[in-house]
């Protein structure tokens, strides 16, 4: 049943409503026809049992074939004492009633269903006394129900050969129904076979009425509005990644090309260098690339253990004083030394060390590093005296490939707060701006149990 189309379902299941509601208005109707016509055939024997005894009465004894009617449609007789036959309707070659049931139609009426001879069909016999007084006798009535049983038989064909219509005319518009409340299923159907991601932007028909069926078109089309922009953000990322590769690969061929035409061996060590120096930007570009692929795919894995906050402030200063001081720069720490973080060591220190070269490359004066307890977590700032950041840039500093003009003419891949907002994600917590004059950013996660708050830090 499951493999057939939805529209067969959809009828079968309309053709088998339509024959329960038959089966059960013809059952009612048979019932209801069936029971009208017993009460009828039952008032007609009380009738002619009554007429038997009020005639009973008179002078004369009376004639059993005084009821009238067909005889082969019903009869009369007149029992005497031990069932002896006083007098009955001409036709009848039986004896109509049993000794018990002679017995019991002395006190009372009895009435019971029988074939009897001479009479068509199945008759309906009402037995009681005749009321004489100088001797136990009794009235006999029967008719035939073979009137009653013909009705109702034609009533049962009636409703077998209209109910088989009826379902066949019910399932053809139950399936011309389906048919049109799917018609705009098809039509979105055959517009997003059509539907690319590349082409111009399309969107599925919706139709009018504001139903199921429109709603499921209009989460369809925000689904695929979602994925048009996942798919631009990933075109423009691998067009970024590729103009960011190939500025360095071209920087070591030009230096190494320069090397092997020279004989000075201070330039040749200079250029040396100068590849070396660019090789490890390459490097550092690929592994920013696979921190942000990963994180993309909601898989950057992080291994949480208890840290102390200023020890992991230490190792970055460390890693970073001597490039601070060729430029005449200084790092500071302003950490207590209680304070203590759940989080990934080595992914902590990476957002960090990204936020400090950003502060050595486009920032001035000293370089401030903070942790300090703050609403459901630590608190890690990076602050410095440069000018911040530019209009437009702090609303979407976090994004991939995100620089300012400045920044686009100096060294760098504007990864490096990417991927300070992924491990953040990664932890369950976040990164934010607290300052664009003397840029101060912060690194804020949750506390030991994980939880993140939402709590807003001054």
């Amino acid at each position: 049943m499951k493999r057939l189309p939805i529209r067969v379902r959809l009828t079968a299941a309309f053709a088998v409503a339509m024959l329960l509601v038959l089966v059960g208005a013809g059952l009612y109707i048979y019932l209801r026809l069936r029971a009208d016509l017993d009460e009828g055939v039952n008032a007609s024997l009380h009738t002619r049992a009554a007429a038997m005894v009020a005639a009973s009465s008179g002078p004369r004894f009376p004639a059993a074939g005084a009821g009238g009617g067909q005889p082969e449609e019903s009869f009369t007789a007149v029992l005497g004492p031990g069932g002896r036959v006083l007098d009955e309707t001409p036709g009848v070659r039986e004896q109509v009633l049993t000794a018990d049931e002679l017995a019991r139609a002395m006190h009372g009426p009895v009435t019971f269903e029988r074939r009897i001879s001479g009479v068509e069909g199945t008759t309906r016999v009402l037995a009681r006394p005749l009321g004489r007084q100088s001797a136990a006798s009794v009235v006999v009535v029967g008719q035939s129900l073979d009137d009653r049983d013909v009705v109702l038989s034609g009533l049962v064909t009636s409703f077998a050969i209209g109910g088989v219509l009826a379902i066949v005319i019910a399932s053809a518009l139950g399936y011309a129904l389906a048919t049109a409340a799917l018609t705009p299923v098809e039509a979105m159907r055959r517009r997003a076979a059509e539907v690319s991601l590349t082409g111009d932007e399309q969107r599925l028909p919706l139709p009018a009425a504001h139903d199921e069926i429109r709603r499921l078109g209009e989460t369809l089309n925000e689904m695929l509005g979602r994925l048009r922009r996942a798919f631009e953000r990933e075109r423009l990322f691998v067009a970024d990644a590729s103009h960011e590769l190939r500025t360095p690969i071209a920087v070591i061929k030009t230096e190494l090309e320069g090397a092997l035409r020279t004989e000075d061996s201070v330039q040749v060590r200079e250029a040396l260098v100068a590849a070396l120096e660019e090789c490890d930007h390459l490097a550092q570009l690929a592994e920013d690339l696979l921190v942000i692929a990963r994180a993309a795919d909601g898989k950057l894995p992080v291994r949480r253990e208890p840290l102390r906050a200023r020890e992991v402030l230490d190792g970055v200063r460390h890693r970073f004083a001597d490039r601070a001081a060729e430029h005449g720069r200084r790092i500071h720490i302003d950490a207590a030394s209680d304070v203590r973080v759940h989080a990934d060591g080595l992914r902590l220190e990476q957002a960090l060390g990204n936020l400090v070269d950003n502060a050595l490359r486009h920032g001035e004066g000293d370089v401030v590093l903070s942790a300090r307890a703050a609403p459901g977590g630590i608190a890690f700032d990076v602050a410095d005296e440069g000018p911040g950041f530019a209009a437009g840039i702090a609303e979407r500093a976090f994004e991939r490939f995100t620089r300012g003009d400045e920044a686009r003419t100096r060294s760098g891949t504007g990864l490096g707060l990417a991927i300070v907002s992924a491990v953040a994600g990664a932890h369950g917590g976040e990164a934010t701006i607290v300052a664009t004059r003397g840029a101060t950013v912060r690194l804020w996660l949750p506390d030991l149990d994980g939880r993140p708050s939402h709590v807003g830090l001054t």
